[in-house]
């Protein structure tokens, strides 16, 4: 019989102390005790993506780690990323471009897009392609989830008047052409 570990981690907000079970995934200890089930097990070996959330802001595989390495840390999963509206715009153009289908890989998606999102405002849609190859979809082709990463991101980069690298790469011709 193993012994209980005390856990303290701060999920979407809110700080939870626990005792858990030492291989308890940190996937398992959000959906089965914390009831998040927005976080996915899928292959269970870090190869789908489903079960991606956001551990001290950067993407992890949760059924890859315990949930007693989490302890001191934020954990932020999609549930929690749609409810502060962090990924409103993204969830909006996922569902206008039906970029969604099954759903199954849906919440991996969102937490990849708003990851990569945060770190390229501007990307190819080469970029976007490499920042999902993490994700692993049987639906949708990933031309609709590309298309809307590229639109969010298009968006965002309007909304704060970012020229796009093609009206950068034309105002920099324009400019290295003489009069």
């Amino acid at each position: 019989m193993s012994s209980r570990i005390a856990v303290a981690v701060t999920v979407n907000g809110q700080a939870i102390s626990a005792f858990v079970e030492p291989r308890t995934s940190l996937a398992d200890f959000l959906r089965n005790d914390l009831g998040l089930t927005g976080t996915h097990l899928g292959c269970e070996m870090g190869v789908c993506g489903a079960c991606l959330v956001l551990l001290d802001g950067k993407a992890v595989h949760a059924c890859l780690m315990y949930a007693v390495q989490a302890d001191g840390q934020t954990v932020q999963t999609v549930e929690g990323l749609s409810e502060s509206r962090a990924i409103a715009d993204i969830q909006q153009v996922f569902h206008e471009r039906n970029a969604l289908q099954c759903g199954f890989c849906t919440s991996g998606m969102l937490v990849t897009a708003h990851e990569f999102l945060s770190k390229c405002q501007d990307p190819s849609r080469a970029e976007i392609r490499d920042a999902l190859s993490g994700n692993y979809c049987r639906c949708t082709g990933y031309e609709a989830i590309v298309d809307a990463i590229a639109e969010t991101a298009r968006g965002r980069a309007d909304r704060a008047g970012i020229p796009s690298q093609a009206e950068q790469a034309a105002k920099s011709d324009a400019e290295e052409t003489p009069s």
